[in-house]
């Protein structure tokens, strides 16, 4: 069985207020059954000139701000947007096809690489089908079910109790202190929930490889914008403020750093390195990342583009991790094993014509999460198994937390009544999504909890404590989510380290002990 996602889950969920919350469009059906449509046609603006790309120049170390290097660019028709001198990336238009070929024979380059395939269209569409509401009569249910204490929908927030997060609030919200940042399609920071923890200062747009400071560049598009950033914002601190949802740390701060194009669509490199830069200048403590870098979703070193695209950003999330930065990032939803001998990409490159390759995952990357320091996220449903979609692998996944599944396959207990996972949306509203993009922020709050419990404490430590407070879960076996008679993957590993749950669900009562 295979359903196929995309990384970033985008769905439009239409929702009034309080009184209606809508279900998205991408709840897995039948195994024989592709997912609910979620069909999206993904563009950005296009470059002045049409036949322009963009490009990560790498210096050799050492190299720095090498004179020599920024000529050679001129002098190959390119022009500089942005050069990032600590980790010795440059950024660069050029209109010239030959300009990365041109550049690799210059001393000084180590690597690089256009960031896309093709020019863009100035226009995006969204095509996401029709979304699935609850009643107002569920709605009103489960404000009258909320105790005392808790948002008035927090009822049905049944991964907060998968992770112990109810019990962890008791003790401690977290402290403001801590500032995550959402690297993904913009946060709306008027949204009751989200705006009591917006930090605006750390806050940015960094489409383009260059950081856009002006006032609100770092929402949602308000055409072809995205729901994705600000559900994943409000999962990790929507406050616990009588309104709405709580979050998994509901007292840290949230930045929003925007990196995806209009319409929610492409997370390309350029867009990502300065995410990570400005996460590590700006006293960002956590990082999510619920995506993966566009247009390759597998990065192979042995093409000298995607050579160049893995080594700009892990030049990035290690500096940003050297400023005390835990990276956090999601494994993927397409039911790969990320630590097979093969697997088939039928999604690369996914700005021009992608077409079916076999890659090696020893030397093709999914970045920014098969990247050494970042933490691998696996999702799980409501009854605490892989869900049905996540991505797996002994040796890749480091921990798993609820990301929701169909609730067919796996329904919560009441008074919940859906498998997904329910946050806020733009526009003051609530919705439910489902993926990896929904397990990766727990995991960044309870990293945040930990950060908060442990504020002087380096990256590893943070990563080594979260590890090590995860709740240790067995493989299942056999593993046949849509109870078929047949196994759906096979999980590796013993109760302590498995390709499914690495070290095991993560727990944020035992972060704040």
């Amino acid at each position: 069985m295979t359903l196929h996602f995309s990384r970033t889950h985008r769905v439009i969920a239409a929702s009034v207020g309080m009184a209606t919350i809508t279900a998205l469009a991408i709840l897995p059906g039948a195994a024989s059954a592709a997912p609910a449509a979620e069909a999206a046609t993904r563009a950005s603006a296009a470059p002045a000139d049409a036949a322009t790309l963009s490009y990560v120049v790498n210096l050799r170390e050492g190299q720095g701000n090498s004179s020599r290097v920024r000529k050679a660019i001129e002098a190959a028709g390119g022009t500089v947007v942005q050069a990032y001198d600590r980790i010795g990336v440059v950024v660069v238009h050029s209109a010239d096809p030959d300009f990365a070929k041109k550049l690799r024979a210059v001393r000084g380059v180590a690597s690089a690489g256009a960031t896309r395939t093709a020019p863009l269209p100035a226009q995006s569409t969204t095509d996401v089908g029709a979304p699935k509401e609850l009643t107002a009569e569920e709605v009103r249910a489960a404000s009258a079910g909320a105790a005392a204490g808790e948002d008035p929908l927090e009822p049905l927030q049944w991964d907060l109790k998968a992770i112990k997060a109810d019990k962890a609030h008791e003790k401690t919200l977290g402290s403001s202190r801590v500032t995550v940042g959402v690297i993904d399609t913009g946060v709306d920071d008027t949204h009751p929930d989200i705006a009591p923890n917006f930090d605006r200062a750390k806050s940015v747009s960094c489409i383009g490889g260059k950081p856009d400071t002006s006032d609100g560049a770092w929402r949602p598009f308000a055409t072809g914008g995205s729901p994705h950033g600000t559900h994943v914002a409000g999962e990790i601190a929507a406050a616990k403020n009588g309104v709405g949802v709580t979050g998994v740390a509901p007292g840290v701060k949230v930045a929003a750093i925007k990196v995806a194009t209009q319409g929610g669509g492409f997370f390309y490199t350029e867009a990502v390195v300065c995410g990570f830069m400005w996460a590590a200048d700006h006293g960002i403590d956590v990082t999510n990342n619920s995506y993966y870098t566009d247009p390759w979703y597998f990065n192979c070193t042995a093409d000298p583009d995607q050579k160049a695209l893995v080594e700009a950003i892990t030049r990035a999330s290690r500096y940003a991790e050297s400023k005390g930065t835990v990276n956090v990032a999601a494994a993927g939803n397409e039911s790969y094993d990320l630590a097979a001998d093969s697997i088939t990409d039928p999604a690369s490159p996914n700005d021009s014509t992608p077409g079916d390759r076999t890659i090696d995952p020893s030397r093709c990357f999914d970045i920014p999460t098969q990247l050494p320091g970042v933490v691998t996220v696996a999702s799980t449903g409501a009854k605490g198994l892989k869900s049905s979609f996540s991505n797996y692998g002994l040796g890749v996944i480091d921990v798993a937390a609820p990301g929701g599944d169909s609730t067919a396959y796996q329904p919560p207990q009441a008074p919940a009544t859906s498998g997904l996972i329910l946050g806020p949306v733009p526009g003051g509203k609530w919705a439910y999504m489902a993926g990896t993009s929904m397990a990766t922020p727990h995991v960044v709050g309870v990293a945040a909890l930990l950060k908060s419990a442990h504020p002087h404490a380096p990256a590893w430590k943070i990563k080594a404590l979260l590890a090590a407070g995860a709740d240790p879960t067995a493989c299942p076996d056999p593993y046949d989510i849509d109870g078929d008679g047949k196994a759906d993957a096979v999980c590796e590993g013993g109760r302590h380290h498995s390709g499914f749950y690495g070290a095991g669900v993560v727990n944020a009562l035992n972060a704040v002990r």
